[in-house]
C-alpha cells in the first residue's frame, strides 16, 4: 500500500505548486524578498485565504507598487493573486487646510 503523502508530490518528489504547504512556503519566501531586496518592503502583506493569496498594504510610490507586482509574479506564478496595494500620496497639498 502506497503512502497517501507520496502520492501528492511528481516523479521529483516535488509538491505540487498548488499544494497547500508549498503556497505558505512561496507566500513566506516572498515575504523574505520583499524585506531582503532592494524594495525593502515592509508595508504590503500577503496571506493565503480560500487557496488564493491576497496581497495588502501600501507603497511608497508607483514604481515601488510595480516592483513588488513584478516580484510578486515572479514568487508566485501559476497560483490566484489578488491585489490591494495602494500608493501613499506624499505630494504636499495645493491648498490649506480648513480647520473650525
Amino acid at each position: 500500500m502506497s503512502d497517501p503523502a507520496a502520492r501528492r508530490e511528481d516523479a521529483a518528489g516535488h509538491a505540487p505548486e498548488n499544494a497547500p504547504g508549498n503556497i505558505e512556503y512561496r507566500v513566506a519566501h516572498l515575504h523574505d524578498r520583499l524585506a531582503a531586496e532592494e524594495l525593502g518592503e515592509l508595508g504590503v502583506r500577503a496571506e493565503v485565504r480560500a487557496g488564493a493569496v491576497v496581497l495588502t498594504g501600501t507603497v511608497p510610490s508607483a514604481q515601488c507598487r510595480e516592483t513588488v507586482l513584478r516580484t510578486v509574479h515572479e514568487e508566485l506564478a501559476g497560483l490566484t493573486v489578488h491585489t490591494d496595494i495602494v500608493v501613499a500620496e506624499t505630494t504636499s497639498p495645493d491648498h490649506a487646510e480648513e480647520l473650525s
